[in-house]
């Protein structure tokens, strides 16, 4: 009875999210997602290690790095960074030292050398010492095999007068440079995210980055409406279908009939010198049968020359009229002509006593004569 009597004892009942209790740390007046700045307070020891990054830099890039270098080598001695250029290795390398507190600072100081060795100029790229500003450089040349395609598609990026280039800066927030097989850029990571999809879809031939341009500003424009904050936007935005190109048709080459045996053999020069003779020819005789040809050629090509130069100075054939057609358009003149012979003296006999326009008194006797023809026909 008593093992009975346990077994009806109600269980504890489980429940989800059991052990979410409130935790010290989940303040809502705090922001989790804030960068804040390094205080050099919080590592006052140091680094224990000399980390060092060093990156190649293209000859051409030498002597605008050697004018520069004062900016960066100041701009990095602030967080404690030391850096060299090696003109003769064609590098630059960054390094920590005893006075470096920030740990990170070596990566940025590495995103630094990397910018610069790819044609950002030094202001704008020591911009990526700050915490908030982060990069990416997206590897283009590698996704197009054909190279008049690639620059094609390069220059659908960049756009005319730079106008695509700009439009995407301000859209994204990011600031980018297309040099060579590369896309530099600087922002957000939320921007760089954006900008990393509408590069490789540009040069995948996948969406035109003019269609991403306005989806872009579609949701510029949703994100102000507070109503449409938890909304799905996919009913808003536009829908771009990829149009079908018309390509080159492959001509494909007609399979000849298979057969076992080898083609013939091809007779040698040497062949078709026995048979024509020439072969038991003596030199001299050799080296002037080959100019006559020569010369035959070259009279050939003169007058051929000659017959396309004169081609622009042949008149071309006038259009031939029939004999019919011209003596109608003689007889038209000649009756026009009777007639208005016939007008003026009509004219000159009424001017007398009356006052008469005579442009509507040519007029008026035109339409009179149309309106007898129509009533004879």
């Amino acid at each position: 009875m008593e093992d009975w009597d346990a077994e009806e004892k109600p269980r504890p009942t489980k429940h989800k999210g059991k052990h979410d209790k409130p935790k010290p740390w989940d303040d809502p007046s705090v922001d989790h997602w804030k960068i804040d700045k390094f205080d050099p307070s919080w590592n006052e020891t140091g680094m224990l290690e000399i980390s060092s990054f060093s990156t190649l830099f293209p000859q051409y890039r030498e002597k605008y790095l050697q004018e520069a270098w004062p900016i960066v080598k100041s701009a990095l001695k602030e967080y404690g960074v030391s850096c060299e250029l090696n003109l003769v290795e064609g590098s630059m390398t960054v390094s920590t030292t005893r006075k470096t507190r920030d740990p990170y600072i070596i990566m940025k100081a590495r995103d630094l050398i990397k910018l610069l060795s790819r044609s950002v100029p030094a202001p704008q790229a020591i911009k990526i010492l700050n915490d908030e500003m982060q990069c990416d450089i997206i590897k283009i040349g590698n996704l197009v095999r054909n190279k008049e395609r690639f620059v094609k598609r390069r220059q659908h990026l960049v756009g005319p007068n730079s106008s695509t280039l700009k439009a995407l800066e301000i859209l994204t927030g990011c600031y980018i440079l297309v040099q060579g097989s590369t896309v530099a850029a600087m922002g957000s990571f939320k921007g760089l995210k954006q900008l990393r999809k509408i590069v490789e879809d540009c040069m995948l031939n996948k969406m035109h980055p003019v269609y991403h341009i306005k989806i872009l500003m579609l949701k510029k424009e949703l994100a102000k409406d507070p109503a449409l904050a938890n909304e799905n936007w996919d009913r808003f935005l536009p829908k771009f279908k990829k149009k079908n190109v018309k390509q080159k048709k492959v001509k494909s080459k007609e399979k000849k009939p298979y057969t076992p045996f080898p083609p013939p053999q091809q007779p040698s020069k040497i062949d078709l010198q026995l048979e024509s003779g020439e072969y038991f020819l003596s030199d001299k005789k050799k080296s002037a049968k080959k100019w006559q040809e020569k010369q035959e050629q070259q009279t050939e090509k003169t007058a051929e020359n000659k017959r396309k130069r004169e081609e622009a100075f042949v008149p071309p054939k006038e259009p031939t009229r029939n004999g019919l057609g011209s003596t109608d358009d003689k007889n038209d003149v000649s009756a026009m002509a009777m007639s208005l012979k016939k007008k003026a003296k009509e004219f000159g006999k009424r001017k007398s006593f009356e006052n008469i326009d005579p442009e509507r008194y040519i007029a008026a006797g035109e339409s009179s004569k149309k309106k007898s023809k129509r009533s004879e026909t």
